[in-house]
Formats: structure tokens, C-alpha cells, sequence
């Protein structure tokens, strides 16, 4: 495997962590594919990630690295988004899922410097004694030719929880918090969404687009046609979520938010107790407008399921593709849903201003076939590239679903932690994806479009 040298040269801190990781060498066992993909995991000499022969990758960046701006890569990374600057550079911004509640550090570490440096910037949200909140994002900016990283800084503080996001048709990550904490915890209440110029150096003025929702947001994606917004929910008992904002591209000038719902009448498409949605079937689906969207009360998926909405397994990961006849499709995902538990992936076609149909379009009944999909992407040939979040197993997969919904393993982390963020870059090359703790950046090269031109087009 092709091994980033600044793995080895960074602080020792980065090299400690990844010595810490275990491998589980390469046991088949681990996995099962339906259709044959790219072929059988090798085993990594360094026990981190199992790939298949004729693919590699390379860590570009790890948590506790010190960055451009003075501080330290926090760590939890999570949703990521790629963005083209120029024929050679892409800009990565990546969310960290931290918060004060679980004691997390941030991007001072435990360096008091630091924290005074931090406590003069521009921050959102701070606890009640005045502390920065540890969540937000990085900006990483990765040279494609050289294959180095130019640049490392923060662009977004003061946040908590920042789980999964999307990005946008004008260069912007959205990035999304999956918390409702409020006071007194805090000085101020928290569940927003938040945007991030891609292109813009250093911090972005962090401004909650409230009119998108309070509730513990998961991901987000954009039809670049209608400019509407799609949002999950990470609860057990959480809505999809449409955002039609006033004017399309300019998300804090406000909009209206709605909750999908089923025609048919199915208030539950979870599958925990029945098989009420068939897998591979299809139903109408409508939406309905939520009103009191910023409520204080983190009731609004409930107040949605009493208007009509159906209720979805942990809502995660969401992407929007469009097919070669011009088709837009958006794909979702639903982590613990499935009589089994394993997981769900939805796909929602839309059809006019109203409504679309919705196809339950993968159902695990095997976790060595897919098991707690949480985010994804739509791979320039078409595939689905879904990333795995088992918390505290010791193996977590990367997979891919063809248009057939059939399932194979691309990659297979050898850590007890979950792989996020997967995008791709423009040119379809790289796959970038995140360990989630301790953090790290991976760039994953080879032979991406041989499957599009032998097999499972």
C-alpha cells in the first residue's frame, strides 16, 4: 500500500495514534459480495485499510497536526466535501463531530495559549462560562499533481456535533449540527445548519440558517436544478426533510421547510416490525409544510408525524445524482433500519414541485453484505460508495451498490471506528474518505472506472 511519508514525519502525537490502531489481518469473513466488484481484499502490511489489488492510499492528514493558522487538526472527522479551485487544487472541508458534553478538546488542544487565541475569533456558540464550543470545520487544500497538502486551517468554530453536511452547486459545504443542545448547557441554542465558502481562507462568519430547521440534522443535498435542500435526520423516529428556500442559492435570505409523507398511507417506512415497505418498491410520496421550524422544543419531527410525515431509521447520509437520460435521483440513507436492523438505503425520485416517488431501494438482511450504512456518494460512473458506521466493532467496510442494488466491498477499516465523508475528486481519480477517531484523511487511488467498462454498468 502507498503510504503517505508526513504519516511517518508529522508529531508524534498523529504517529501514536496510528499506532494504535489493530489489524484484523485479511479474513474473508468479514465480508460478502453479491456481485464481484473490483475483487477480494488484500491484507495492508500496516493493518489500517484492507483494499483490492491494484488500489492504494496515501494519509493526508491527521488529528493533533499542527495547522497553517496555529492550531491543531481536531479530531472526529466526519462529513467531507471536495471542491475544485483550480485545474490542479481542490479544497476538502471536513466536519468534526465534537462537543463540550463529551469532554472534547477542539482545535486548542489543552494548549491555554491557544484557547485565549481561540476565545478572540469568531465563534458561534460558547458553553456558560464563555468557552469556545469545540465543533466545526477544517479546510485542507490538496494539490492533485503533487500530491501534497498545501494548506490546513479552520473555517468554522463555535458549533457542536457537526456530524454530516453536503455540498453546494456554488462552492459551499453545508455543514450540519446534530445536536439540540440549548441553555443552560450553552449560552445559546444549537441544531442549525451552517455554510462554509469553500474557497474562502480562514473562518467563515458563522451564521445559523434557521429558517432550514432546529433538530439534530445528519446531511444535506442540493438539487441543482430547483435549488430545493434535502435533509435527513439522525433519531429513530426521524423525517426527510425538504428545504424550498425564497431564492434559490441564497439559503440565510429564508424558505420554506416540508416533511415527506407516503400516499399510500404508511406513516412507518423503518421495517422494524413488519415488511410494510417492500424492498424495490415504490410509493407516491408527497410533502407537507411544517411551520414553528426553529421551535425551542425539539418537537418538530413529532409535530411533522402528526401532520402526515412517515418516519425513517436514523436518517444519515443523502446524495443527489442524475442518470445518463437527465433523471435527478436522490439517494438516502437509514443507518438501523430493516427488520435486521442493518440498514436502509431509499431513493427518492422527484416528479413536479409536489411530490416524486420513493423506492426502498437496498435492505441488508446480512451485515457482511452492508451493514449501518451512514454517508455516501454518487461515484461518476453511477454506483453508490457507501461508508460504514458499526460504532465499536473492530472492522468497518467501505461499499459499493450498482444501479441494480446489488452490493460488493471496496475497502475494509481495521479500527473500532466508523469511515465517513466519502467524496470523490473532479476528475474522478481519488476517493477521499475519513477515518472518523483518531482522525485521518485518506486519498484512495486505482483502477475506479475499470468496473464501469467490464461489469455492473
Amino acid at each position: 500500500m502507498e503510504l503517505s511519508r508526513r504519516m511517518f514525519t508529522r508529531s508524534s502525537v498523529a504517529a501514536l495514534a496510528f499506532a494504535g490502531y489493530a489489524s484484523a489481518g485479511a479474513a474473508p469473513g468479514s465480508y460478502r459480495n453479491q456481485v464481484s466488484g473490483y475483487g477480494a481484499l488484500q491484507a495492508d502490511p500496516q493493518g489500517f485499510l484492507d483494499l483490492p489489488r491494484g488500489f492504494s492510499y496515501a494519509v493526508i492528514s491527521s488529528a493533533g497536526e499542527a495547522m497553517d493558522d496555529g492550531f491543531v487538526v481536531p479530531d472526529h472527522f466526519d462529513g467531507m466535501g471536495c471542491f475544485a479551485l483550480d485545474a490542479e487544487r481542490v479544497a476538502l472541508v471536513r466536519n468534526h463531530e465534537l462537543s463540550l458534553r463529551h469532554g472534547h478538546k477542539g482545535p486548542a488542544g489543552t494548549d491555554p495559549q491557544l484557547h485565549a487565541k481561540l476565545a478572540k475569533l469568531a465563534a458561534f456558540g460558547r458553553d456558560t462560562g464563555g468557552k469556545v464550543l469545540p465543533g466545526g470545520t477544517t479546510t485542507m487544500v490538496w494539490n492533485l499533481r503533487t500530491r501534497r497538502l498545501e494548506q490546513q486551517y479552520l473555517s468554522l468554530i463555535g458549533t457542536s456535533t457537526n456530524c454530516a453536511g453536503g455540498v453546494t452547486p456554488w462552492g459551499s459545504w453545508l455543514s450540519c449540527e446534530e445536536t439540540v443542545v440549548s441553555a443552560p448547557d450553552v449560552q445559546r441554542s444549537h441544531g442549525w445548519i451552517f455554510e462554509v465558502r469553500a474557497d474562502q481562507p480562514g473562518l467563515a462568519k458563522p451564521v445559523p440558517l434557521t429558517a432550514m430547521g432546529r433538530f439534530r440534522h445528519e446531511a444535506a443535498a442540493v438539487d441543482p436544478v430547483t435549488g430545493a435542500v434535502y435533509l435527513t435526520e439522525d433519531r429513530d423516529d426521524g423525517l426527510l426533510y425538504r428545504f424550498l428556500p425564497k431564492v434559490p442559492g441564497k439559503l440565510d435570505q429564508g424558505g420554506r421547510l416540508q416533511a415527506l409523507a407516503l400516499t399510500s398511507g404508511l406513516r412507518d417506512a423503518r421495517n422494524w416490525k413488519a415488511t410494510d415497505f417492500v424492498p424495490g418498491g415504490r410509493i407516491a410520496a408527497r410533502w407537507i409544510d411544517l411551520d414553528g421550524v426553529d421551535s425551542p422544543s425539539d418537537d418538530l419531527r413529532l409535530r411533522g408525524y402528526a401532520a402526515g410525515a412517515s418516519l425513517f431509521a436514523r436518517g444519515e447520509g443523502i446524495h443527489l445524482g442524475t442518470r445518463g437520460d437527465g433523471q435527478r435521483e436522490l439517494f438516502f440513507t437509514c443507518t438501523s433500519g430493516g427488520p435486521g436492523r442493518y440498514g436502509q438505503i431509499f431513493r427518492y425520485v422527484p416528479d413536479g414541485p409536489d411530490g416524486g416517488d420513493l423506492q426502498l431501494f437496498v435492505e441488508s438482511t446480512d451485515p457482511q453484505l452492508m451493514d449501518y450504512a451512514d454517508n455516501l456518494t454518487v461515484a461518476p460512473w453511477g454506483h453508490l460508495i457507501v461508508c460504514e458506521d458499526r460504532s465499536g466493532h473492530q472492522i468497518n467496510h467501505l461499499r459499493g451498490v450498482t444501479p441494480a442494488g446489488q452490493t460488493y466491498t471496496i475497502a475494509r477499516l481495521n479500527a473500532a471506528t466508523e469511515l465517513a465523508g466519502a467524496c470523490f475528486s473532479p476528475d474522478g481519480q481519488i476517493l477521499f474518505v475519513n477515518a472518523y477517531a483518531p482522525g485521518r484523511t485518506l486519498a484512495i487511488r486505482g483502477p475506479w472506472l475499470t468496473i464501469n467498462q467490464t461489469r455492473h454498468a
